[in-house]
């Protein structure tokens, strides 16, 4: 299986070759290695941090935003395999449900793209407060819609992430869930309130705030507010690929790379019997983050 990277400056070329030195040979760290991890509440969410065994004073740390539809871990447990991997390289991380979503408070119908926004940003808040967490080495990981999360929530506070890893990442909302979701659907939650849809894997109830939120960012606006450093991360049989070169582009930072999984989809086919697609998206994310964050 092939991967490959495209780059921009010498720089980036440079950091870039080494996270594809690192392909799928490097073992995933196991649970309870070099790490705590610990179960919390945050006004009404529910999520898990990752602290590293260490004697540093403040260690760098990820905040996970998951996907549509998704919880915490992530489809295949992807979010709980780079915890752990970071925690066992010396970076902490928080990953949490939305509100409405997995664990958390609320209700499913009452989701919104802009009430995710708002929910990375308390999770944010949680994550900078912990003793030994270094406020100014934080990054951002989004996949799917939490990419796009990521995304907005980076560009109403461009301070706020080092680094950045986007995953299967859309440039763009509305057309992509007409496309996935059907424009029929749209139009019954906007007759009715609200729409009950099976995906095939699960069944969602979405309010048509849900939809009319789709539309509340830019993307294209949003992300040139954030300067930091980026990994885009997509497989080439999923439509987020098309978006790749677009986000490697329009980066502002010096510091950014882009990562093609050849032959793979949406979900780096982490519910397959072969992990590697998985495996080297989860340990090359682990190497963006420990380059770029310290």
């Amino acid at each position: 299986m092939k991967a490959s990277l495209r780059l921009t400056t010498l720089g980036v070329l440079v950091l870039s070759l080494l996270l594809a030195g690192m392909g799928g040979g490097q073992a995933l760290a196991q649970d309870g290695m070099g790490y705590q991890e610990y179960a919390v509440t945050i006004d009404g969410l529910s999520g898990i941090v990752v602290q590293p065994n260490t004697k540093e004073p403040a260690v760098p740390a990820v905040l996970m935003l998951h996907g549509f539809a998704s919880q915490k871990d992530e489809v295949g447990d992807m979010y709980k395999r780079l915890a752990a991997e970071l925690g066992a390289r010396g970076i902490a991380s928080l990953r949490f449900d939305f509100r409405g979503w997995g664990e958390s408070e609320g209700q499913m119908v009452e989701s919104t793209v802009t009430g995710q926004v708002e929910d990375a940003a308390t999770a944010y808040n949680y994550l900078v407060g912990l003793d030994f967490v270094d406020p100014q080495h934080v990054g951002v990981l989004g996949f799917s819609l939490g990419g796009s999360i990521a995304v907005f929530s980076a560009g109403e506070h461009p301070d706020w992430y080092r680094s950045m890893a986007l995953w299967s990442t859309f440039g763009e909302l509305h057309d992509i869930f007409v496309e996935e979701l059907g424009q029929e659907n749209f139009d019954k939650a906007a007759a009715e309130g609200q729409v009950t849809i099976d995906l095939g894997w699960r069944e969602v109830t979405l309010g048509a705030g849900f939809f009319e939120s789709l539309d509340a960012y830019d993307t294209a606006a949003e992300f040139a507010k954030y300067t930091g450093a980026m990994l885009n991360v997509a497989g080439t049989e999923d439509g987020s690929y098309e978006w790749q070169s677009w986000f490697l582009e329009n980066a502002q930072g010096e510091l950014r790379a882009a990562y093609a999984v050849t032959g793979a989809d949406h979900i780096y086919a982490v519910l397959s019997d072969d992990q590697t697609f998985a495996e080297n998206v989860i340990v090359k994310t682990a190497d963006w983050f420990v380059m770029s964050l310290r």
